[in-house]
């Protein structure tokens, strides 16, 4: 991922990016297939799911979800 971003290869990988509407999540981090370059995530790439592949998609957003929640009660700044 180093490599894609210091040499601008733009490669197609899987990574952590920060959803503003794609698949329907808006405002998290999921793993989906990106575009890679000298500016990071160039591209999302939105592909289309089965029900199966989007109910886990899904679930998996609910679990980053509750987790962040778990954080909040956790931890307070200051």
């Amino acid at each position: 991922m180093v490599e894609a971003v210091i040499r601008d290869e733009k490669r197609l990988v899987a990574a952590s990016a920060y959803l503003r509407g794609e698949y329907g999540h808006r405002d998290i981090f999921l793993g989906v297939p990106v575009l890679l370059g000298r500016n990071g995530v160039e591209r999302i790439y939105e592909l289309a799911l089965s029900v199966q592949e989007r109910q886990a998609l899904d679930a998996s957003a609910q679990a980053v979800e509750a987790g962040i929640r778990t954080l909040e009660t956790i931890y307070t700044p200051g």
